[in-house]
């Protein structure tokens, strides 16, 4: 139940069929939702609008939110936003919330559940934000962190239990 080419790569590595389906999910905040609640609620509402339109099958939805000090880092969409946010990040610590949901289709069951991953920004400077910026393109990323790329070097540390997670679809979980 996403669009999300980084998750289809990772969804890759498990060397299983599977097909891509997009949710039309509403990914805006709920009124005070905070953003561990917000990854969860849009990982199962992803699932279950696919899951609503077959039979028999295994949905997974899954959705990311990036939280800085109480505040929603989501995808910046260009590259002014994403220096911007680079910017702001510089030197914090932001933590990737990222909810998996795993629906069946006949039965209806639901599982949910959320990885945590804490993660140190290096104090940048400005030429490092703007190359990093120009090379990755992040646009489409919360934070504008692409970690399997060059992403990884904006970091100090990474605190996880699951890497993938990171990147979008916490795979030990699923």
């Amino acid at each position: 139940a996403s669009t999300s080419r980084y998750r289809r790569g990772l969804l890759e590595r498990l060397g299983l069929p599977f097909t891509v389906a997009s949710p039309d999910v509403d990914e805006a905040a709920m009124p005070g939702e905070d953003a561990a609640g917000t990854s969860l609620r849009l990982a199962e509402s992803k699932a279950r609008a696919i899951a609503g339109r077959l039979a028999d099958a295994l949905v997974i939805g899954s959705d990311q939110v990036a939280d800085c000090a109480g505040t929603h880092v989501g995808k910046p969409g260009n590259r002014a936003t994403a220096v911007a946010q680079l910017t702001a990040l510089s030197g914090q610590t932001v933590v990737f919330h990222t909810g998996v949901a795993l629906v069946d289709a006949r039965s209806g069951r639901c599982h949910v559940e959320r990885v945590d991953v804490s993660s140190t920004f290096r104090t940048l400077t400005h030429a490092e934000i703007v190359a990093y910026v120009d090379r990755e393109q992040p646009f489409d990323c919360a934070g504008s962190v692409k970690s399997e790329g060059l992403g990884i070097v904006l970091f100090e540390r990474i605190v996880s239990d699951d890497p993938t997670a990171l990147i979008g679809l916490p795979l030990i979980a699923l």
